[in-house]
């Protein structure tokens, strides 16, 4: 199928919460469709479970072949970096994975979950103090997340706004915004570049000790990619944490009976989180493509070596035959696996970490605001259009 026949994808739907009309043409239109986005190349769109797990589990998709091309992109200039995880492919990734894994064991989580309980319990005191009605962005959604993994990371906390400032510039995806965003990852780079070569001449009980420190074998990161992994690592914590708090409390707090349900049955809570995360459109469009390093045959389409493709996981979890009613929230749904934080080489490392700090922010509310509730309209509330992320920029909230 050649570009002519591609459907145009801008993939900016920013309605809310609301699932992206065009993501449903695309499912609806089979599991496997040529798409044009707004930068880059065709590529095709795999959007249905088993289309999205055969295509991130199957070593002739490689990552690592889009560097230098011109690929298929919402950002005008590509945000992540060659040498970054995000664009290896196995051996190089399974090793960087297995070294990583070792700061996210869950003796390591159990020992940050304190920390993560304290920051907090601190914000919401500040919250109380300040007094209803509060932003709970502001409040909570925005410095949790940050303080948690600068904290953990041993970051300055005056150097907190200027590493948030420059990961907001990174994710932009207006035209006028593509020099300020190769600035700001190059500001990033030599910052971590900085912070890990300190930390390796003098080494703490912090996070980057953690990972300067882990060995498989006689392994172990170099000091390019030590540095490239705390910036993953706080790119994370910045972003992905931070919207998708402030997306929960907007779907619990505008269903004020699931919000009624999970205070009278706490125990829901872990699972309720995980059916929140499958549900939630945290973005918009879809990530880093993939590269077919040879002809391969996708739900009953023939890629070609050499095309680009992308996956949807919003739309896998979505699928039909994968979960019974999809498009419904249901808190009490049976575990089933989901791919909000990605699927096989490139499934989030740092999920144990981002359960944690959602597990702590939401039981807090509800255990210390068991009446809290919008202070506005939600049709009043303004939401991000900045960035490839969904989310409220405020969310006012009375209890």
């Amino acid at each position: 199928m050649d570009d002519v026949a591609a459907v145009s994808c801008p993939f900016d739907f920013r309605v809310g919460l609301e699932f992206d009309p065009l993501l449903r043409q695309l499912m609806s239109a089979g599991p496997v469709t040529r798409i044009r986005m707004p930068y880059g190349d065709a590529a095709w769109l795999v959007t249905d479970f088993e289309g999205v797990r055969q295509v991130t589990t199957d070593h002739r998709f490689s990552r690592a072949a889009i560097v230098g091309r011109d690929y298929p992109r919402l950002t005008p200039k590509p945000i992540v970096s060659p040498e970054s995880i995000n664009v290896m492919d196995p051996p190089h990734s399974s090793r960087l994975r297995r070294l990583a894994s070792q700061a996210f064991t869950k003796p390591h989580v159990d020992r940050m979950r304190p920390a993560v309980e304290r920051i907090v319990d601190t914000l919401l005191d500040e919250m109380v103090e300040h007094g209803p009605p509060a932003d709970l962005v502001h409040h909570l959604s925005e410095p949790l997340p940050q303080r948690t993994i600068c904290e953990l990371l041993v970051i300055p906390p005056d150097d907190w706004p200027m590493l948030q400032s420059h990961v907001h510039e990174m994710l932009s995806t207006g035209h006028d915004t593509a020099d300020a965003a190769a600035e700001a990852k190059a500001h990033l780079r030599s910052y971590f570049e900085e912070l890990t070569a300190r930390r390796r001449r003098s080494p703490g009980d912090d996070l980057i000790s953690n990972l300067a420190a882990a060995r498989d074998g006689d392994d172990a990161f170099d000091d390019q990619e030590l540095a490239v992994m705390a910036l993953t690592l706080m790119m994370s914590g910045h972003d992905t944490a931070t919207c998708q708090i402030s997306n929960i409390a907007y779907m619990l707090l505008t269903n004020p009976e699931r919000w009624a349900l999970l205070h009278r049955r706490r125990e829901l809570l872990p699972g309720a989180l995980e059916e929140l995360l499958r549900f939630i459109p945290f973005r918009t469009g879809v990530g880093i493509p993939r590269v077919a390093t040879q002809d391969v045959e996708v739900c009953g389409v023939t890629i070609r070596a050499g095309d680009f493709v992308h996956v949807s996981y919003l739309t896998a979890n979505r699928d039909p035959s994968r979960y019974r009613d999809p498009d419904s929230l249901d808190l009490e749904r049976p575990p089933s696996p989901n791919m909000a934080f990605g699927w096989g080489g490139h499934h989030c490392i740092a999920v144990p970490l981002a359960m944690a700090e959602l597990q702590a922010a939401v039981g807090a509310l509800l255990t210390r605001f068991p009446r809290l509730r919008l202070a506005v309209a939600p049709q009043e509330l303004q939401w991000n259009a900045g960035t490839i992320r969904r989310f409220p920029c405020q969310l006012p909230v009375s209890w």
